[in-house]
């Protein structure tokens, strides 16, 4: 069962050099996790192990994010994008994700490889807002269609840019690195 976190305002913030990583099995559960990991979360391996990655889910997370991400793994791609997760004291701290399918010698999915690192503060503050409409959507949605309703919204909002959702994320680490 996944415990109860009240979320607080307190922001942690990984290093420029520091990566999360972990590893999860289809299904979602973790089956490793890297120091960095334990420490920015606050959650010991004891906790983390066999337990679903959504123990570190924040609720500013629309859920339309988590529908794109799923949608791309299952295609077999590999997904890039911006995460506000949860520590286990309320806390929170901003990523820039990598998930990868992992594949056995015969194609048969073994799992899911995330590599986490710190994004560029003007990335989440653009994400951020982009976020909340999307939640705001979820919330005023009824049941059935609010995660396609705040999937179609950032959708929208990127093709205003003449852009989708990778290449939004890919553009800005480019932009952080000139």
């Amino acid at each position: 069962m996944k415990r109860k976190i009240i979320p607080t305002r307190n922001e942690v913030r990984l290093a420029d050099d520091e990566f999360i990583v972990s590893k999860t099995d289809p299904k979602g559960r973790i089956t490793y996790a890297n120091r960095t990991f334990m420490r920015i979360s606050g959650f010991p391996e004891a906790e983390l192990l066999g337990i679903q990655h959504n123990v570190v889910r924040h609720p500013d997370m629309p859920r339309g994010v988590f529908k794109l991400l799923w949608e791309t793994l299952e295609r077999g791609d590999e997904f890039f994008g911006y995460v506000k997760n949860l520590c286990r004291d309320g806390s929170y701290y901003w990523v820039l994700a990598n998930i990868t399918p992992d594949h056995d010698m015969q194609g048969k999915l073994r799992g899911y490889y995330s590599v986490r690192r710190k994004p560029r503060a003007e990335a989440v503050t653009a994400i951020a807002a982009l976020y909340a409409q999307m939640l705001e959507v979820e919330r005023a949605s009824a049941t059935q269609d609010a995660v396609a309703r705040s999937l179609a919204l950032l959708q929208q909002h990127l093709a205003q840019s003449s852009s989708d959702y990778l290449s939004f994320v890919l553009d800005s680490i480019r932009e952080g690195a000139a």
